[in-house]
């Protein structure tokens, strides 16, 4: 589960959510202080958007849980709570988080409290398998299961823009929102930037400010965000292309060599199609699956990076809509999985 954490000081009263603490009071602020050790640092697992997040254990079932501490001084937080909770509530699908219990309350410093509980996932986010901080650590994902965690992703976006009324968009897809189960099933969380889309939502001077501040100009973010454009569901069909590239590719889009211009979708661009192969993280070359030729593989791969690019062309009008590219997404495992059939 993932807790998510809000406190602030009662010196004006916080914004409301309806019918939060009547229908969600289900565990204390005392139970979830002794879960996680009262905050210890030791069971700090990273930071997302607008706080850290802890695991912890909660009595006297033992559930494992991650509690995510928002920091209120820090311009946006409450906002960033309610928009979660309101794009969650009503949501439900395999590769969404999910909110399973809730706490409003106070802590014992007479500070508001509030808290939304998820699911944990044993094997942490997508951003600790691509990148891992440890050097020596050996978090390889192979071909396949890169295509799941691409798929995963895909659905849930299709379902956030085509399933949701009026439509969810996260505005903040990234690696370390992508968390892992314990089959390696992926499943999209923080929606602490998203926006329930409407007719004259546009991302304000204040919220472009978050975006670029919390992902910088040439990372996730699309182009148009940064000039004050409407939200919409192109955003995160920009983010999800270049999500596939830095998968594919195991490069960042804040690498080193990306500088003078040079960018990780013109790089990946630049190569594409002839020389796809030539800059496919080195893991998936290494571990070619037993059954499946070197061909196959390579008409794979791809098509995946044809769908990255297509996403994240600077134009709005000029992305694939996420509907298509989930199809898509689909087609290309589905066209993987029968060459190791055959």
């Amino acid at each position: 589960m993932i807790c998510l954490v809000e406190r602030k000081r009662l010196r004006k009263k916080s914004p409301s959510i309806p019918s939060f603490a009547d229908k969600y009071l289900k565990v204390s602020y005392n139970e979830l202080f002794k879960a996680i050790d009262g905050f210890s640092s030791s069971n700090l697992l990273g930071t997302e958007s607008f706080g850290s997040v802890y695991r912890g254990t909660l009595d006297p079932s033992g559930t494992i849980v991650a509690v995510k501490v928002s920091n209120l001084q820090q311009r946006g937080a409450s906002k960033s709570f309610i928009a979660e909770y309101e794009a969650l509530r009503g949501i439900r699908h395999q590769s969404l988080i999910k909110i399973l219990t809730a706490c409003s309350s106070i802590d014992s410093k007479g500070d508001d409290f509030k808290a939304l509980l998820y699911e944990f996932m044993n094997n942490g986010s997508l951003q600790t398998w691509l990148h891992p901080k440890d050097a020596g650590l050996f978090n390889q994902l192979s071909l396949i299961q890169k295509l799941n965690i691409a798929v995963d992703v895909a659905d849930a976006l299709d379902y956030l823009h085509a399933n949701c009324q009026p439509p969810v968009i996260h505005c903040d897809l990234k690696p370390s929102n992508i968390l892992l189960d314990d089959n390696m099933n992926a499943v999209v969380g923080d929606f602490g930037l998203a926006r329930i889309l409407s007719e004259t939502m546009s991302i304000s001077q204040h919220d472009s400010h978050n975006l670029m501040r919390i992902k910088g100009p040439i990372r996730y973010i699309a182009p148009e965000y940064g000039a004050g454009i409407q939200v919409s569901t192109s955003g995160d069909v920009y983010s999800y292309g270049i999500l596939l590239l830095e998968i594919f590719t195991g490069k960042r889009p804040v690498d080193d060599m990306f500088n003078n211009g040079l960018e990780l979708r013109e790089y990946v661009h630049m190569a594409f199609p002839d020389r796809v192969m030539k800059i496919i993280d080195h893991a998936i070359n290494e571990s070619t699956t037993n059954g499946i030729n070197q061909r196959a593989e390579e008409e794979c791969l791809v098509s995946v990076i044809r769908i990255g690019l297509a996403c994240s062309e600077r134009l709005a009008r000029d992305k694939m809509s996420i509907r298509d590219v989930a199809s898509e997404m689909h087609a290309v495992r589905n066209a993987y999985f029968k060459a190791g059939q055959s």
